[in-house]
């Protein structure tokens, strides 16, 4: 395939398609996101991808405000820690710290709401540039495996998948992003450990930990609100 055949290959795949009509796809990629995120074998499996949103949603505000990413990592506990250089304290430090728990249910909002809209291909393509880029500041060897699956995963469906089938899983994907994001925040609701993120800004700030937990359900409450909303005008 020469270049001009290429460009038009991609262009074609991320160029908008008609809005997404009702029909028993929409229940069906639903049921397989709420599968996903609640059956511990799949769990597991697909953990990674929101542990790797998070860290990004790290990485991305803490590049908005000024500071330098330098690397992540996504341990084999599915636990996980963004580098980013820069001031220790001040707004930008608790903005960054604060990012990485909102991150995966305003990426999955998001997602749902660009499958609808017939955005899906797009969506999965810029999806796809972040994860190739971000390649650049994995940390280990499990983090490079955990974002080339994710790379490879979305590639594949973007490339060979039908318009169906793309805008069927995007809405998966978005929809487990959004659970997934609700079962990581009931995971640190119940935890005490001093190396979490509500732990972390408690100490930079001096506003108590149960009040960044709270902010962050309010933000992920919101965004399933929104992506709700979109699905509710076409479910059944």
């Amino acid at each position: 395939m020469d270049l001009q055949a290429l460009a038009r290959a991609v262009g074609e795949r991320i160029a908008p398609g008609a809005p997404a009509e009702a029909g028993w796809w929409l229940p069906v990629s639903l049921l397989v996101a709420a599968v996903v995120v609640t059956a511990p074998p799949l769990w597991r499996l697909t953990r990674p991808a929101v542990t790797i949103v998070h860290e990004l949603g790290h990485a991305f505000v803490g590049i908005l405000v000024g500071g330098r990413f330098t690397g992540f990592v996504v341990s084999s506990d599915m636990s996980g820690h963004a580098v980013t250089v820069g001031p220790r304290r001040g707004i930008g430090r608790v903005l960054t710290l604060w990012a990485g728990y909102p991150a995966p249910a305003i990426l999955g909002a998001g997602l749902v709401q660009l499958a609808l809209r017939g955005w899906a291909g797009a969506a999965l393509f810029a999806v796809l540039v972040v994860l190739v880029v971000s390649l650049l500041f994995t940390r280990s060897v499990h983090t490079v495996l955990a974002v080339l699956a994710a790379a490879a995963a979305t590639g594949a469906l973007w490339w060979w998948g039908s318009p169906g089938l793309v805008t069927a899983l995007t809405l998966a994907a978005g929809a487990f992003l959004l659970l997934g994001a609700w079962r990581h925040l009931g995971a640190v609701l119940s935890s005490r450990r001093r190396t979490e993120d509500p732990a972390h800004l408690a100490q930079v700030t001096g506003i108590p930990a149960m009040l960044w937990s709270l902010s962050f359900m309010l933000v992920i409450g919101a965004c399933t609100v929104w992506a709700g909303a979109a699905l509710s005008a076409l479910l059944p």
